[in-house]
């Protein structure tokens, strides 16, 4: 298909969907399920106008989704609750690392017992289907900054996390097919767990507390200046992402924790701000008129989070069209249906429950977010980055095929339960939906 049917189809796309938003949010699908329909319609299941194949086409892919994850990590992070308080963050630090780890390996079980799949296919199939997704997640997180439900929370630090902490199965399951260095299990501890994971996370917080220090006191020295919070947003993304890789860290990670200390420490700048404020106008005699338990946290955060939401969902847009752009009607077979349902049904539910058994989480928390483990386009990231790392053919075509199925069903399933559920979940809190 051309370049301009393309730009045909999704600024068409763009159109109806900014013309009938409030249609759609009566309607009980998701936009997920809009463009994955207009994909199949387009792609080789209806009028195969045209395929995309995800084998030929790996190493585009591979940057397509990783692009579209690195935004919508940072776009998560923006949102999270601050002050960041570690009791408030158990659960989903639970669900991020425990639970992703648990869900890997009972997927990986299934691979291996059910699917026949060698042992190191299975570990990397575990590590491509157990981390959840933040891109199309959106309906279960964080609705805004400053968002504190417990479950939104949980589901979307989570997805923040464990789309860099599944990155050690990924590398264990390549070690063991041959294609990556484990040196005998201790290198793999060492670098692949331990540095790759740490450095990411310490390299993500010391850049966005760096940089929301320097747009402070720019500001607090000369008012009124004017700077691109667009430009600054994703320069801190690029520049985190960049030293990440060099020092062999993992870039996911860095690139949230980043968005996390940037608005963490911006809330802490602001509030000290307040209290001097508060303190100035006491020792004048004044009343004070501003709180510090919610302050102003006009910065990077707030002016950028916007843009950064347009590019994730264009981003959005086109890989699930891409995603209904590969499969034929012949793609559908009986192990990679049964393999989703297992996924969704035993593995994540699983894996969440008995992980999360010592968090404070109420019990209808701990099940929904059992239920919604949404997979999508960091599964097909991790898949793409496999077969550059030299996954062999005939492996590669079929994990393509069973990883597919899931996204896909992901996709459709979680898309129809979401509305309903959440709606329900609103109610027992007594929220306005």
């Amino acid at each position: 298909m051309s370049v301009e049917a393309w730009l045909l189809i999704i600024g068409g796309i763009l159109l109806a969907m900014g013309f009938t938003a409030q249609f759609m949010r009566r309607l009980p699908i998701t936009n997920a399920m809009m463009y994955l329909a207009v994909g199949f319609l387009i792609g080789p299941t209806v009028l195969h106008l045209f395929h995309f194949n995800p084998l030929k086409e790996s190493a585009v892919l591979e940057r397509i989704t990783e692009m579209a994850v690195i935004l919508s990590l940072f776009t998560a992070g923006l949102k999270m609750p601050v002050p960041v308080k570690l009791r408030e963050w158990r659960f989903p630090l639970l669900l991020g690392f425990a639970s992703m780890a648990v869900t890997a390996a009972i997927i990986a079980g299934f691979g291996f017992w059910a699917l026949g799949l060698p042992l190191g296919a299975a570990v990397l199939l575990g590590g491509v289907l157990a981390p959840t997704d933040p891109v199309l997640a959106r309906d279960v997180q964080v609705r805004h900054p400053g968002d504190r439900d417990g479950l939104r929370f949980g589901l979307t630090c989570e997805a923040g996390i464990n789309d860099g902490s599944a990155f050690p199965v990924i590398m264990l399951g390549l070690g063991l097919m041959g294609l990556h260095e484990i040196g005998g299990g201790w290198r793999w501890v060492l670098v692949d767990v331990a540095w790759a994971t740490g450095a990411g996370i310490a390299l993500g917080i010391v850049c966005g507390w760096l940089l929301a220090r320097l747009v402070w006191e720019l500001h607090r020295r000369k008012e009124g200046l004017h700077l691109i919070d667009n430009f600054l947003g994703l320069g801190l993304i690029s520049a985190v992402y960049g030293a990440s890789l060099m020092i062999h860290a993992y870039g996911f990670l860095a690139v949230f924790a980043a968005a996390v200390a940037l608005r963490h420490t911006e809330f802490q700048l602001a509030a000290r701000a307040v209290e001097q404020g508060k303190e100035q106008a006491e020792g004048a005699g004044d009343e004070p008129d501003a709180d510090v338990d919610d302050p102003p946290t006009s910065g990077v955060t707030d002016r950028s989070l916007f843009f950064k939401e347009q590019l994730e969902h264009f981003s959005e847009i086109v890989l699930i069209l891409i995603i209904g752009g590969t499969l034929f009607l012949n793609s559908w077979n009986l192990p990679a249906v049964l393999l989703a349902l297992f996924v969704f049904l035993v593995a994540r539910p699983m894996g969440v429950l008995l992980t999360t058994l010592i968090s404070s989480e109420p019990a209808r928390n701990r099940l929904m977010a059992g239920w919604f483990g949404i997979r999508g386009i960091g599964s097909l990231f991790y898949l793409m980055y496999a077969i550059q790392h030299g996954l062999p053919e005939d492996l590669a075509l079929q994990l393509i095929e069973l990883v597919l199925i899931v996204v896909t069903l992901s996709i459709v399933l979680h898309g129809v339960t979401v509305k309903p559920l959440m709606a329900w979940y609103a109610r027992q809190n007594g929220e306005q939906h």
